[in-house]
């Protein structure tokens, strides 16, 4: 099987200068993919494609991924309350 690779499309920078990209896997739209299977948060700060928050909907409805909990926790809020990542 033939391989394409990836491909960044850079976005904008957040505010911590790191950048905000689209990317692609062998043709495939990981943003999209991983919203659409339940993965991942769209992120209202930097995300500018409505067919996210349309793909998310659907997730949401569906409760499929990290939509199937109850009352599942952005990153975001998690970070926030003090949480940090253990390796």
């Amino acid at each position: 099987m033939f391989r394409q690779g990836g491909e960044v499309s850079p976005r904008v920078k957040d505010r911590y200068q790191r950048i905000v990209a689209r990317v692609k896997c062998d043709g495939v739209d990981a943003n999209a993919e991983q919203v659409n299977r339940g993965m991942a948060w769209v992120y209202r700060r930097y995300a500018k494609d409505h067919d996210l928050y349309v793909l998310e909907h659907g997730v949401k409805v569906e409760k499929r991924g990290l939509w199937a909990d109850s009352s599942p926790t952005p990153p975001w809020e998690w970070r926030k309350n003090g949480n940090v990542r253990q390796i």
